[in-house]
């Protein structure tokens, strides 16, 4: 499977590859790359990032992405009773996301849950069954099979989970190493037990390439067995993404797993890549990870949280810590009991970290001032139980300290939530945002991001179609005196031209842009929010918040005060 349009993405460039560069490949994919098993091109972050940060519909990604490419499946990664969200939903609200993605062109369902918790799990089994995609359904990975002094998370463990996961009527099995922390030795024993156990049971293998050991973890699947794995295209593999497909493509020419890629098609579709990856250097990984590191065996962080966690470590103050954050997460991870750490229950060990970093505390420290520290919410959610039961259970006494008589959920949360009323939900938007702009998949949006769906539609109605901007353009602007031309549809093309940029507007915060489209002359007003950290100004209130006051404007006949 390819990862590139999306997990290859989201580890190396945050996560902020438009649907304008995605599309541009999308092609040369289709025309080349039709024996991938898959692609995988959405769910994870890109739904969440693509409305917030990108102003796009992920749907409308979905949907463009299954038009050009309708030969090659393609796959998605859905967090069990999450969805691509953050929160619990409703049983019909997977049910509906479910289907919803299969209506927009979506195959197969990588479906997992943080904690392996099987319960929540389930409820993404079930709805996919539902919507009639194919189920594949994801062991998170952690520990180390072949260590035979780690107990915890041992063989043992893992194949009771997967002959759980066969008695739900799965069609494959994928085991999710997320840290990359598989070693050849481990992957042999891991996959050739379940291949003994399942021996008609597609097994799947993910994993991620930071310490360098992918691809000789791949050739040591195959040999126990596996019949599928991700890699990314090379210009964008390696690191915490995933292993590099020309590397694992010409790893296994001239033996009986030879796949039957054309290796210089690879070395094209990487060049593409390759020329891309630039316009997104602002969120460049490298910027500060400058290689793997086989440190990830010891600190367990996944690859998808790797360089988001020394970005926000830098952000914080902590850059220069970072190594610190790095021991502290493996002190964190085994404060909360040593659990699976992937998307969200690694956000609870990340923040429990650099927690610990900004307080100058020790794991003892944690545990002895349990009930008087004020933890991250992230961690007390934990605690909780909003993201399941961890393998084991929760520390005590740490946990009642935490939770300081907080409510405990001891079943699968969100199981006792009341259906969602997609209708009324639908009333609400359309009554507040126009009958003319919101779809059925605004709707699925809105329930999964309320905020950020209506910030995104706000943003599409003040600014437009901004998607139709090239890439360098919608990051960091144009440069004076440039032709930029903008294809609003087919055939109609604006040529638009920015000539000037006024002095700041000390009142307002604002420069006037003076520019030109299709010859004719325009000006308008733009916040400058460089300036505006520096000088005080005044917002206007909103009118649609009843808590803000603005001024009060009176048009009136001076007769009625006589």
């Amino acid at each position: 499977m390819d990862t590139t349009m999306r997990d290859a993405h989201q580890s190396l460039l945050a996560t902020r590859v438009r649907t304008r560069d995605l599309k541009k490949s999308a092609p040369f994919v289709a025309k080349n790359f039709s024996q991938f098993f898959s692609l995988e091109n959405w769910g994870g972050a890109t739904f969440d990032v693509a409305l917030r940060f990108l102003h796009e519909c992920p749907w409308d990604r979905l949907s463009e992405l299954r038009e050009i490419i309708p030969n090659i499946p393609f796959q998605m990664l859905l967090r069990g009773a999450n969805a691509v969200g953050y929160s619990n939903y409703p049983d019909n609200v997977i049910d509906g996301f479910c289907q919803m993605a299969v209506d927009h062109g979506m195959d197969i369902f990588r479906i997992f849950d943080s904690l392996n918790y099987l319960p929540n799990m389930k409820v993404g089994i079930n709805a996919v069954g539902k919507a009639n995609g194919v189920i594949s359904a994801a062991v998170c990975y952690t520990g180390d099979v072949a260590d035979k002094s780690r107990t915890k998370y041992n063989l043992d463990y893992y194949t009771k989970i997967v002959d759980e996961l066969v008695k739900m009527g799965i069609h494959i099995l994928s085991i999710k190493d997320m840290a990359g922390l598989l070693k050849p030795q481990a992957t042999k024993i891991l996959i050739d037990a379940i291949r003994q156990k399942h021996p008609d049971l597609p097994i799947h293998l993910h994993t991620h390439d930071t310490a360098g050991t992918g691809v000789a973890n791949y050739l040591a699947a195959f040999e126990a067995g596996a019949d599928i794995v991700d890699v990314a295209v090379d210009s964008v593999s390696g690191m915490t993404s995933q292993p590099t497909m020309g590397g694992v493509v010409a790893a296994l020419q001239n033996t009986k797993y030879s796949t039957g890629i054309d290796l210089e098609k690879v070395n094209e579709y990487s060049a593409f890549w390759e020329q891309t990856r630039l316009l997104y250097a602002p969120f460049e990984c490298t910027t500060t990870m400058k290689s793997g590191n086989a440190d990830v065996y010891k600190n367990e962080i996944p690859g998808g949280q790797y360089t988001n966690l020394q970005f926000q470590a830098f952000s914080l103050g902590l850059g220069s810590q970072f190594e610190n954050v790095k021991k502290s997460y493996i002190e964190a991870n085994q404060v909360l009991g040593d659990i699976i750490k992937v998307t969200p229950s690694s956000k609870v060990v990340g923040d429990l970290a650099q927690f610990m970093v900004q307080n100058n505390l020790t794991a003892k420290e944690v545990r002895e001032r349990g009930d008087e520290l004020s933890f991250p919410s992230s961690v007390v959610e934990f605690m909780q139980g909003q993201l399941g039961q961890p393998h084991g259970g929760f520390p005590e006494p740490l946990r009642t300290q935490i939770l300081k008589g907080k409510k405990r959920i001891d079943g699968r949360p969100g199981a006792d939530t009341e259906q969602l009323d997609f209708d009324k939900i639908e009333a609400e938007l359309r009554k507040k945002f126009g009958d003319d702009i919101i779809r059925k998949c605004d709707v699925m949006s809105y329930v999964m991001f309320p905020k950020v769906l209506e910030e995104y539609i706000d943003f599409k109605k003040q600014y437009g179609p901004v998607e139709l901007y090239p890439t360098r353009v919608f990051f960091v602007g144009p440069d004076l005196n440039e032709m930029l031309d903008i294809e609003i549809e087919r055939g109609k093309v604006l040529h638009i031209v920015v000539l000037a940029i006024s002095d700041l507007m000390l009142a307002t915060g604002e420069r006037e842009v003076f520019f030109q489209v299709n010859g004719q002359l325009r000006s308008m007003k733009v916040k400058d929010k460089a300036a505006i950290k520096d000088h005080k100004v005044q917002p206007k209130a909103d009118k649609n918040n009843k808590n803000q006051i603005g001024k009060l404007k009176f048009d009136y006949d001076s007769t009625c005060f006589d």
